[in-house]
């Protein structure tokens, strides 16, 4: 299974989730791309090709895992439908920043709404 599969196959299991505790799936969902990584230059320069693709970007946070290693994250942000394709097609589009600048994708989030 391709890295992008997984993604797709993730993609349905948080939509069906959702959906299965009463999420509207008729309405605007704020959704939120995360990236990590070790090295700020990098992550700076992925943030700022999000931004060039129209994501709102968060500032960069240090967060400590708990092994103890201290890491650097941000968030792009993005507004639409709780729809597999159009999910998809943005994952697409940031995976190819992240390989680029050789940072993580660690995949997506949203809140319930009703």
């Amino acid at each position: 299974m391709t890295a992008l599969q997984e993604w797709q196959e993730e993609t349905r299991e948080i939509i069906s989730s959702l959906i299965d505790d009463g999420s509207n799936p008729d309405v605007e969902y704020t959704i939120e791309h995360h990236f990590s990584g070790q090295d700020f230059a990098r992550l700076e320069k992925a943030a700022l090709d999000c931004f060039k693709a129209e994501y709102d970007v968060t500032d960069a946070e240090e967060l400590t895992l708990e092994d103890g290693q201290v890491i650097l994250c941000f968030d792009a942000v993005t507004e639409g439908p709780l729809n597999e394709a159009a999910i998809m097609v943005h994952i697409e589009q940031l995976l190819k920043i992240a390989e680029k600048y050789g940072v993580e994708y660690d995949g997506w989030g949203t809140y319930f709404e009703e």
